[in-house]
Parts: C-alpha cells; sequence; structure tokens
C-alpha cells in the first residue's frame, strides 16, 4: 500500500435516482489510524462506509480500499475488512459460542485456529461466562460487543464500524471506545461512523460529513483550534453555519404554544 494508506479514494459520488448521497468526497487513512466519519443522520455517512466496504458502487470517483480498486475489486474488498452495522444483525436464538463459530466458518477459518481465536475474542471483548447465553438475552452493550467479536474473527486489516454505539447506555459506549483503542494499538484500521461528537474527540482524525459532502477534515485538535471552539459539536455548528448561512440555534423561542402566556 503506498505510502501507508490503508484508504485513499478520491471524488466519490454516489446517486440513487436523482438524489445524491454522496458528492464527491476523498480520503486517505494511514494504517493504524482511527478515524471518525461525523455527521448527523442522513448526511451519507452510511452509503460512505458501504462504497468503502464494496457493498455499493460508486457513480463516479476512483480510489483502493487495502490496495484493492474500489470499483473493481469490490469482493476482493469484503474479504479483507471486517463490518460493523448501526443495527444489531447476528443470530438472536444461537449462543455467543454458535455466533462466533458460525462467523468463523463463513471465512474457511481451520478448526485448529478457529476454537484459539475464538476464546481470544471471548476475553478480549469481556464475554468470559457467557458463552452459552442464548444472544437474545443479552443486553445492547454486550450484544454489540459480541458483534464486534463476529466482525474481528478473520483479523481483518481494517475494521469499519457504522456507529456502532448508537443504541447502547453510556458505559458500555465508554467499554467499547476502549476495545476500539486497544484494535488500533495492534495495528488495525479503523474507520467509525458517529453522530457523538465526545467519540469523535478521541479519533486520531475526522472528517465532518453534511448533505453529502466532507465540510472539514483533519484532527480533532486541529480543527477545534482552526476554529476558536472549546469543543468538537462548535466546531461542527460554525461550519454549518458558514454553510447554509443560517444560525443553528433552538427554535423554542418562536414555539409560542409552549410559551407562558400571562393570565394562563
Amino acid at each position: 500500500m503506498e505510502n501507508n494508506l490503508v484508504i485513499d479514494v478520491k471524488n466519490l459520488s454516489k446517486l440513487f435516482n436523482d438524489f445524491k448521497a454522496v458528492d464527491d468526497i476523498s480520503l486517505q487513512i494511514e494504517k493504524g489510524k482511527i478515524y471518525g466519519l461525523l455527521g448527523p443522520n442522513g448526511c451519507g455517512k452510511s452509503t460512505t462506509i458501504r462504497m468503502l466496504c464494496g457493498v455499493i458502487t460508486p457513480s463516479d470517483g476512483s480510489g483502493s480500499v487495502l490496495g484493492l480498486d474500489v470499483v473493481n475489486e469490490s469482493e476482493k474488498i469484503k474479504q479483507h475488512i471486517g463490518y460493523m452495522s448501526q443495527k444489531f444483525s447476528l443470530y438472536e436464538d444461537l449462543t455467543v459460542y454458535e455466533n462466533l463459530d458460525f462467523y468463523a466458518s463463513i471465512y474457511t477459518i481451520s478448526s485448529s485456529v478457529k476454537n484459539k481465536r475464538i476464546d481470544e475474542l471471548i476475553k478480549m471483548a469481556g464475554l468470559k461466562g457467557k458463552e452459552k447465553v442464548i444472544t437474545k438475552n443479552l443486553s445492547g452493550g454486550w450484544k454489540q460487543r459480541l458483534a464486534l467479536g463476529c466482525s474481528l474473527i478473520h483479523k481483518p486489516e481494517l475494521l469499519i464500524l457504522d456507529e456502532p454505539t448508537s443504541a447502547v447506555d453510556p458505559v458500555s459506549r465508554r467499554i467499547f471506545w476502549e476495545l476500539i483503542h486497544k484494535l488500533s494499538n495492534q495495528g488495525i484500521t479503523i474507520i467509525v461512523t458517529t453522530h457523538y461528537m465526545d467519540e469523535a474527540q478521541s479519533c486520531d482524525e475526522i472528517a465532518f460529513m453534511f448533505s453529502g459532502k466532507v465540510i472539514a477534515k483533519g484532527t480533532p485538535v486541529e480543527l477545534i483550534k482552526e476554529r476558536n471552539c472549546s469543543n468538537l459539536e462548535s466546531v461542527f455548528i460554525s461550519y454549518v453555519e458558514e454553510r447554509t448561512g443560517e444560525k443553528i440555534r433552538s427554535s423554542f423561542e418562536e414555539m409560542k404554544f409552549i410559551q407562558k402566556r400571562e393570565g394562563e
């Protein structure tokens, strides 16, 4: 991979009929980095992820994922990445161990390697003692840890997480991010989409998306300093206001029906 880039894509766009979900984006992500794609729901994050995974073909643009062409080698890309969707997608009627075993069989991992790897993933995810628990009986946080384990069963070089903590409690979110950093320290490149700015703060680099476009890129520290803001949420708001020409503010003052009136 040239210049140690795991992701190197230029001018990617995706059209769904007349709707441009992703509009001319370029991303360069180095090996071992945690890269955050940030933005509100509907801004194009998930569509971008699906193009990088080889699930959908870009309408325009070019580039590579793990040195493989994003347009012409999508099937090969799928074999070398781990993907975790924002919605829990494992088999709820299987046990924790059975889910891991099933995903190992998909990637045709030999029995000798498989058993050792499953044990390692169970320990990593803190699932020791829960191997025989039916998955549907796990809490949301435990399910996400299991889903992460399944996405790592084939030792991918690139891990893509699409809003992995959107439905879990704050404690589970924190534990999940501790796992993400451990994986990054092992040299796994991680792309994560999120709309939680506190999560984004711990990424190595981030890109803000809005209306299908990347409107800013850099490290959290760089972007905060550049905009003279105290946090990433304020940074994002400043970029959106600049783009739209409108102030983002609470509209409660315009909602007369909830304001207290004299005599009421």
